[in-house]
Formats: C-alpha cells, sequence, structure tokens
C-alpha cells in the first residue's frame, strides 16, 4: 500500500520516501526474519531507517523518535511527503505524542528488579503500580520490569510520568493515518506461511550468523520473532517441527497484541479498512485524497 501511494504521488510530481516504523526491520542483522524489503521490493521508492541499526545496540522507541523526526523533517525541507508503515504502535505513539522525561534509573534498582521472577515482579508491580499492572499481561515481564524499575528509583509511577510528555510532532503535522485490519482468520494463515517461508529464504542461515556475534540474549534483536526458536533449534533443544509451530504461533500471538493494540489506542477518527481474502486492494485516491489535493 505504500508503494502504491508513492508511485501514486510520483504521477502527480510529488517526490515521496517511505519511512520504517517496524521494531525488527530497524535491524541490519534482520534482512529475512523481519521480512525487510529488498531492493527489488522498494520498487525505486526511496526507503529509510530499514536496517539502520547494528543488532548490538538496543533501538528504543525514544531512539527510533528521534531518527524518525529527523527524517521526516529533512524529506519535509526537500518538498517531499513521508510515508511511515510499520506496525509498532509504541514507536508511532512515541513520535506523534513525545515521551516522557524519566531520568536515568539507578542501576542498584534495575538490577534488583530484573533478578526478581517473572511472578514475583508482577506481584509486586500489582501492590507499587496497580494501575500499570492492570494494564500488562502478567507474562509482559519487559514492561512489568521497567514499570516496577522506574516506580523504584524516581518514586513517581510510569503513568505519572507520561502525564509530562514532551517532543511529540503530532500537534506540528498534517497527518493522514490509515490502520489496515485484516481478517483474523486469513491474517494467521498468512502468518503461518510467512514463517514457514522465511525457513526457506535462509533465515535459519540467518539467526547462525546473529548467534556467532555473541549478542547479549536480552538485547531486542536477540528477542525478535523467530530468534529464539531457530536458536533453540540450532542448540538441539527442539526439533524442527517443533521450531516451525513456535515460529508460527509467536507471529500470530504478536499480531493478536497487535490488533488490541490498534483498536485501542489510536483515535476513534483514523479511518480504519477492513481486508480479507477477497478484498486486499486498497483505493488510493479514496483513502489518501487530501493529501493527493495538496
Amino acid at each position: 500500500m505504500a508503494l502504491a501511494l508513492a508511485h501514486r504521488l510520483a504521477e502527480a510530481g510529488r517526490r515521496a520516501v517511505i519511512v520504517n516504523a517496524d521494531s525488527a526491520q530497524v535491524y541490519a542483522d534482520l534482512q529475512v526474519l523481519s521480512a525487510r524489503p529488498t531492493e527489488e521490493e522498494m520498487e525505486g521508492i526511496e526507503h529509510r531507517l530499514f536496517g539502520a541499526w547494528d543488532g548490538a545496540e538496543a533501538c528504543s522507541a525514544a531512539a527510533w523518535a528521534a531518527r524518525a523526526k529527523a527524517e521526516i523533517a529533512e524529506i519535509h525541507a526537500g518538498g517531499g511527503v513521508p510515508i511511515l508503515v510499520g506496525g509498532t504502535g509504541l514507536y508511532l505513539r512515541v513520535l506523534l505524542e513525545g515521551i516522557a522525561p524519566i531520568p536515568p534509573i539507578d542501576p542498584a534498582v534495575r538490577g534488583w528488579v530484573r533478578a526478581l521472577t517473572e511472578d514475583a515482579a508482577w506481584k509486586l508491580l500489582q501492590i507499587e503500580d496497580p494501575q500499570r499492572a492492570a494494564e500488562l499481561d502478567p507474562g509482559d515481564r519487559q514492561r512489568i520490569a521497567r514499570a516496577l524499575e522506574v516506580k523504584r528509583s524516581t518514586g513517581v509511577s510510569l503513568a505519572d510520568w507520561q502525564m509530562a510528555k514532551a517532543g511529540g510532532i503530532g500537534e506540528e503535522i498534517a497527518l493522514h493515518p490509515l490502520l489496515l485490519l485484516p481478517e483474523r482468520d486469513w491474517l494467521y494463515d498468512r502468518c503461518n506461511r510467512r514463517f514457514a517461508a522465511m525457513l526457506e529464504a535462509g533465515a535459519i542461515e540467518e539467526v547462525a550468523a546473529l548467534l556467532e556475534r555473541e549478542l547479549d540474549p536480552d538485547l531486542p534483536v536477540m528477542r525478535a520473532i523467530g530468534v529464539p526458536e531457530i536458536a533453540a533449534c540450532l542448540a538441539g533443544t527442539i526439533d524442527a517441527d517443533t521450531m516451525v509451530a513456535a515460529g508460527q504461533q509467536a507471529t500470530r500471538n504478536y499480531a493478536k497484541r497487535q490488533f488490541t493494540w490498534f483498536r485501542r489506542q489510536p483515535p476513534e477518527d483514523w479511518p480504519r479498512v477492513f481486508l480479507g481474502a477477497e478484498s486486499e486492494n486498497i483505493d488510493i485516491d479514496n483513502h489518501f485524497a487530501a493529501l493527493l489535493r495538496e
């Protein structure tokens, strides 16, 4: 859809640049497992922030938003139209709304929190920040730990910090959003076929090369969908069939979380397009009429 819009803008004499907003496609190490577009798939349209981070460096939402703001400003300065594409809702939220100025976490607090068991961390968060606990899944270890360390280190809950957000560009730009909402069974079938296709396209070799770097296992690139499953298979702890089933399940689980996020978080006036097996095409001229008139 982003490519179709970019080509349509080009027909109108306007340059478009596609900017990545996917938290896996930012990593140079994950060409196959993130389905990062190849040069051929880019169809001659300029793409930015794809493969822009080395896996040894964690790309946070704040770091991505800072780079995206700079890219958007440069594209605008050159008279172009940035097209943000990707399903990492937190990235988009930080870019548009800004981020809370939370001070650095005390390393001792971080170490203590990260040493807690998953169950202990969850129970403690329910006591210390019940509002945040109610918003999280008990198995979301990373976000539970983050909420705990913020409260313990600063004495202020994450929600209170977030009320002081700053740096967003949502009020400074003309936004033309569109949410794509596929029919769920159709999407889950695509998730299954996608993971199998990735294995055929070299995902196992990609993970083997990543493992050779001996990176910190807590880095986001090491926890990307498919990496832990394939790594376990390479280590001999699970067989190939189990690896495939686990990778497909992880992909479907992520898609389910995306459904939940994009149903609850974006403004109600953001247009939605419901897609299914019989309706994959999107009317660019209709949905982006205001943009194409500018």
